[in-house]
């Protein structure tokens, strides 16, 4: 691991990370599997929610999904399942955690949720030629045995062990760059805490662990807060397309990247993967080394970017939790726990029967959807006693699903954890009279749940 000081990457006049120069051109190809894929989504959303489907207005209207609760809420009068745009749905804690955690149910891509003849159509126009997030061969959308295989490759970067191993780092880390902070609010008088802090936290930490260059790594912010919205539904065609290049651009780059290290090998985690990479059953091909080096870079800091900057702005709501945390900071593991459950850095993820089924008596067929809301799981009544009160002392707060359950359980859970407590403590130990500036936004995004910007002034 490198100690090497930090320093903020470039940024562009708005003070975001600068931009990749890779571009996806509009051909033909990709308007289709856009029309047959997102703009096919858009159409059943609209018509869906028309017909008076709840989750289907929620999924098109951001102002609903910025306080989706009362929505979560009606979800539970139905039990085990209400009905969902392509399938059914969930936000009970039990149910959810029975269904992720079934032999019974697989991880499901998009095309998986579309009607046979538009799959038919999908495989005409072929796949990308890049790497993706959102499907295979990405570990978050496959099962055993390749899941079981990828997974196994990776693990040992992220065990309890190796993350208690970084945190003096990234306590390190978050020194460096709250010195940077103080200076811009000194100067300016306001910073924004996601660019200047809440994102730079978690893309550092992940970067040296995988051997990124660091003058990449606002490039790469930029690259992983385009491609989040794949893993959205009924994507505009502009934010599709802005996804399509962000993919594109982080495949190119990390092709080349992966190319030096085999040269040049490091004690880094993608040094590892590149030298049991080949195509003889052992290790992973060229496509599969891309996909899971892009999931593990892309998933160690978006969501973790989302808890810091969801705890921030809860602790900012409640500063008789902040005073309880400054009385006794043992408290701030558990605190994490509390964001994680109370704002849920991932709001839903869906699976697939895998064959016919039951769940609490209610037949489920074999290819049909269910959506787990982890938002909602985490505000459950029978689990969660008063689940819409922040609080940083709840005695189980740890029994969330905000990681997910089963066997894709988030990999790096205690990465996150780790760095949720650093980024959050040292942020309000060092400003205990931060406050939020007015101006915030929320990212266009729906099953990835934080700000895409923060303004605070000390």
């Amino acid at each position: 691991m490198s100690s090497a000081p930090v320093s903020t990457p470039p940024r562009a006049a708005a003070g975001k990370p600068v931009r990749g120069s890779a571009a996806v051109p509009t051909t033909p190809a990709l308007a289709a599997r856009w029309g047959l894929s997102h703009g096919l989504l858009r159409t059943l959303l609209a018509s869906r929610a028309r017909a008076g489907s709840a989750d289907a207005r929620l999924l098109r209207n951001p102002a609903l999904q910025a306080e989706p609760w009362e929505h979560y809420r009606d979800l539970r009068a139905q039990r085990p399942f209400a009905q969902a745009p392509l399938g059914r749905i969930t936000a009970h804690h039990e149910v959810a955690t029975a269904v992720l955690r079934s032999d019974d149910f697989g991880a499901a891509d998009r095309d998986q949720v579309l009607p046979a003849p538009v799959r038919a159509g999908m495989r005409l126009i072929g796949p990308r030629r890049y790497a993706g997030v959102d499907t295979p061969p990405s570990m978050l959308v496959v099962d055993p045995p390749d899941h079981a295989r990828y997974r196994r490759l990776v693990s040992r970067a992220f065990t309890a062990k190796a993350v208690a191993a970084l945190r003096t780092r990234t306590e390190e880390i978050s020194a460096e760059l709250l010195d940077e902070l103080a200076g811009t609010l000194e100067r300016d008088g306001a910073a924004d805490l996601v660019h200047e802090y809440a994102a730079l936290v978690p893309v550092t930490v992940i970067a040296e662990m995988l051997g990124v260059p660091q003058d990449m790594r606002g490039t790469l912010l930029t690259w992983g807060d385009g491609a989040a919205a794949s893993l959205d539904m009924g994507l505009p065609w502009q934010r599709y397309a802005r996804a399509e290049r962000s993919l594109a651009a982080f495949d190119g780059w990390l092709r080349g990247h992966l190319r030096t290290l085999r040269a040049a090998p490091g004690d880094d985690l993608l040094s590892k993967l590149v030298g049991v990479s080949d195509d003889d059953g052992t290790g992973l091909s060229e496509q599969e080394l891309v996909a899971t080096s892009m999931l593990i870079l892309a998933a160690g800091f978006e969501t973790t970017v989302n808890l810091i900057s969801n705890g921030a702005t809860q602790l900012f709501a409640h500063p008789d939790q902040r005073a309880l945390l400054a009385e006794d900071p043992s408290r701030w593991p558990n605190a994490v726990d509390e964001v994680l459950r109370f704002d849920s850095p991932v709001q839903r993820t869906a699976r697939m029967a895998r064959r016919d089924t039951v769940v609490e008596g209610v037949p489920v067929a074999q290819g049909e959807i269910v959506v787990t809301v982890l938002g909602g799981a985490n505000r459950d009544p029978a689990v969660f006693a008063d689940p819409d009160r922040f609080d940083v002392t709840r005695a189980n707060a740890k029994d969330h699903v905000a990681f997910s359950s089963g066997i894709h359980y988030c990999l790096g859970a205690a990465l996150a954890r780790m760095e949720g407590e650093v980024a959050l403590r040292e942020l309000f130990t060092r400003f205990p009279d931060l406050a939020p500036a007015g101006g915030a936004t929320r990212r266009p995004t729906i099953i990835l749940r934080g700000w895409e910007t923060l303004p605070v002034q000390a």
